[in-house]
């Protein structure tokens, strides 16, 4: 891999690891015209070095969901994704009546679309750029709180300027450790609906026992759907507004794809961890992570039990079991990809190498050395802290304390100007907080959170006396949690409401229980926050120092190096490949005879009767791949992921639709830490199992029609 330079960045090198293979990396857009040569080779059959211009297909049909990613797949701003992004929507919109979790939801018309759960939004990517110079400007000579505030208000600065542009949402992200950051736009669509979702026996087909792992039958697929007020600008949801018309979709592949095809994804990875120290992969896979493994097994298993028989309780904790078990079941394939790869010892021995030099040489030790003793020191002081911080975290499962608390903090953060609140708490996030405040009514049953929060309590009182929060300890201390519950008005979206406009006075003065909690415990979580902030300061100053060191010593090597991946979009790219485990062969696909083979009509494994028929026929019309003579499901592949790409688009050499990314296998979730590509595999639903199943199970002709390819 050669060298390169970001554009328009300062003058660090950006690069990849040599050791790695080309499947290796979540590279910035700005990066690809530097490794077109690497993706020719692979198979691209674009121009790679116009691939990741903004401005042009296919990444102008590139959209975030804000914890998922999407893209536009027809002029009319239908928008795919995974099935299970979309759960919280179809939770949102069911009852006992209307069971869309289990049963699927189509809209035959576009009148029949439903409004997705409140909050939703779809992204549209717009800019990435560099922004290092105005975020450090002032921060050089400062320490701790006083850097952190800083770095704070400069951050503000250039997203207030972004987001005067109407329906623009803007954010700015660290990268290298904060030794460089990117200011990245999109256009903010508020009007998204629920288009199509199949049953539950095909889009989580398999559900929690299959999760993560392969052979895999999931049509892990839905569609939602962007709308615009008539003249285009992004509004709330209203019964007049359109589809909105998108810059760019991505035309839907005649051909699918075949084992040894070049294969990219771009999407919004959330967060990877592989440019972390070895001592804190050490404390995360030794300590942090075992104990919340065994606090998701916990958490899942009681939800379960305090819904059991209980529909309406059922669907209202759904999307919360969901999200839980799909948790704790990656950490538990960390904790083994980690054993299998030796990954701590791997760290180490990396770490020990680049320190080795830095003291080679008088001149870089003088450069660096500080920096790495005092985030030497800061980890430690991190660590210590982070097991306590995790058993406090788990009373806002308590969701009438969490409400209280955020409302209590939205009014005292409301007596402040604009740009002098705290993130999460201007004037750009009433929308999100309203619409949160009202989303718990569908997620919420107030026995079931009683018996939660009583639980957290209880975990958190194993933590000794002097790491836990005082002021909680003495509002607790002989009440009855059930009569908190009692007494309280925050269990009805019109009453939380009212508190999103009252002063910090009115909540001094309230009788409500957990109103009064809040306000006894706010000066405390206060109080923790500084110190908190005076900590981050410490440690982006120290960090990305270190950073700048760890970008020399690859560069003296000749070798290059991607940023962790922070939620800011990514390209990737590899190839369909299967892998072999202990003795076995995976092959790159699965197909429909492995429904069949699955299916019990039970449980997880349910799948549509129609479904099970017609592939018990074999009528898979259009859709056979040649190569296998039969109906594909899922295939995997060697692209780079992690959580936040989920509903990316799949595209083929030539940039057409071939599937989305759904899923790892268990072994290689460890790649937030460390890729490796004899074990890392992803997984992604077949566009041909998608438009099967839309024209053949669900009739989804409208749709089909839409997309460019009529039912036939």
């Amino acid at each position: 891999m050669k060298k390169f330079l970001l554009a328009g960045a300062s003058a660090l090198i950006v690069a990849v690891p040599a050791a790695v293979q080309a499947d290796e990396g979540m590279w910035l857009p700005s990066q690809t015209a530097a490794i077109a040569d690497e993706m020719k080779a692979a198979g691209l059959e674009l121009d790679a070095k116009t691939l990741g211009d903004l401005q042009r297909p296919p990444l102008t049909a590139i959209a975030s969901l804000g914890g998922c990613s999407a893209a536009f797949l027809s002029p009319e701003g239908l928008v795919a994704t995974n099935h299970h992004c979309v759960v919280g929507s179809l939770q949102y919109n069911s009852s006992p009546e209307n069971d869309y979790l289990t049963d699927g939801f189509l809209a035959k018309t576009l009148g029949d679309e439903l409004p997705a759960a409140p909050g939703s939004r779809i992204y549209v990517i717009e800019d990435l750029r560099d922004v290092s110079k105005a975020m450090l400007k002032g921060a050089d000579k400062l320490e701790g709180r006083a850097r952190f505030d800083r770095l704070q208000a400069n951050r503000a600065a250039l997203i207030e300027a972004c987001e005067k542009q109407a329906n623009r949402r803007c954010d700015v992200r660290a990268y290298f450790g904060g030794a460089q950051y990117w200011l990245q736009q999109q256009l903010e669509i508020q009007d998204v609906r629920l288009v199509y979702a199949p049953a539950a026996g095909v889009g989580n087909f398999g559900g929690e026992k299959d999760n993560w792992m392969w052979p895999r039958h999931t049509g892990d697929f839905s569609f939602y759907r962007a709308y615009v007020a008539p003249n285009g600008a992004s509004a709330p949801f209203a019964k007049e507004n359109v589809p909105f018309k998108p810059k760019a979709f991505l035309p839907i592949a005649k051909d699918g794809v075949k084992a040894g095809d070049f294969v990219m994804v771009a999407g919004f990875p959330g967060t990877t961890e592989r440019l972390r120290t070895a001592d804190e992969a050490r404390f995360y896979y030794e300590e942090l992570y075992p104990y919340q493994q065994r606090m998701l097994a916990e958490y899942g298993d009681r939800i379960d039990e305090l819904t059991a028989g209980n529909q309406a309780a059922t669907i209202a904790y759904a999307a919360t079991l969901q999200g839980t078990e799909n948790y704790e079941k990656k950490i538990a394939g960390q904790l083994a990809g980690a054993d299998a790869i030796s990954l701590v010892a791997k760290k180490q021995a990396d770490e020990d190498a680049f320190r080795a030099w830095i003291k080679a040489d008088p001149k870089r030790e003088a450069q660096y050395g500080a920096a790495l003793v005092e985030l030497d020191r800061l980890i430690a002081e991190t660590n210590a802290a982070a097991l306590a911080d995790q058993r406090k975290g788990m009373l806002s499962r308590g969701q009438l304390y969490s409400a209280a608390r955020t409302l209590y903090r939205w009014s005292n953060e409301q007596t402040k100007p604009n740009k002098d609140r705290e993130p999460g708490f201007q004037d750009r996030d009433k929308a999100f907080m309203t619409q949160r405040m009202a989303i718990i009514d569908r997620r919420y049953v107030e026995a079931i959170d009683q018996q939660l929060f009583a639980d957290a309590i209880a975990e958190y009182r194993q933590l000794p006396a002097e790491s836990r929060i005082k002021s909680f300890d003495a509002f607790i201390e002989g009440r009855d949690i059930a009569s908190l519950y009692a007494t309280s008005e925050l269990g009805t979206s019109a009453k939380r409401m009212e508190w999103m406009g009252k002063t910090p006075a009115d909540f001094r003065a309230s009788n409500d229980p957990f109103i009064q909690l809040a306000v006894a415990t706010y000066d405390e979580a206060m109080a923790g926050e500084a110190a908190d902030k005076a900590r981050s300061g410490a440690m982006q100053k120290a960090r990305s120092k270190v950073m700048e060191a760890r970008l020399a010593y690859a560069a003296s090597q000749g070798k290059t190096m991607y940023p962790d991946a922070n939620g800011s979009l990514r390209f990737t790219y590899g190839k369909v490949t299967g892998k072999k485990v202990d003795g076995q062969e995976w092959t790159p696909f699965t197909t429909a005879e492995g429904i069949v083979a699955k299916h019990t009509g039970r449980g997880e494994f349910d799948a549509p009767d129609k479904m099970i028929e017609l592939i018990k026929a074999k009528d898979y019309g259009r859709y056979v791949a040649p190569e296998l003579g039969t109906l594909p499901v899922d295939f995997m592949s060697t692209v780079d992921i992690t959580n936040g790409n989920s509903g990316s688009s799949t595209l083929n050499a030539r940039g057409e639709f071939v599937g989305l990314a759904f899923d790892g296998t268990i072994e290689g979730v460890v790649s937030d830490w460390m890729y490796d590509p004899a074990i890392n595999r992803t997984i992604h639903v077949d566009s041909r199992f998608m438009l099967w199943t839309m024209e053949k199970i669900d009739g989804a002709d409208r749709l089909l029609t839409e997309m460019g390819v009529a039912a036939q």
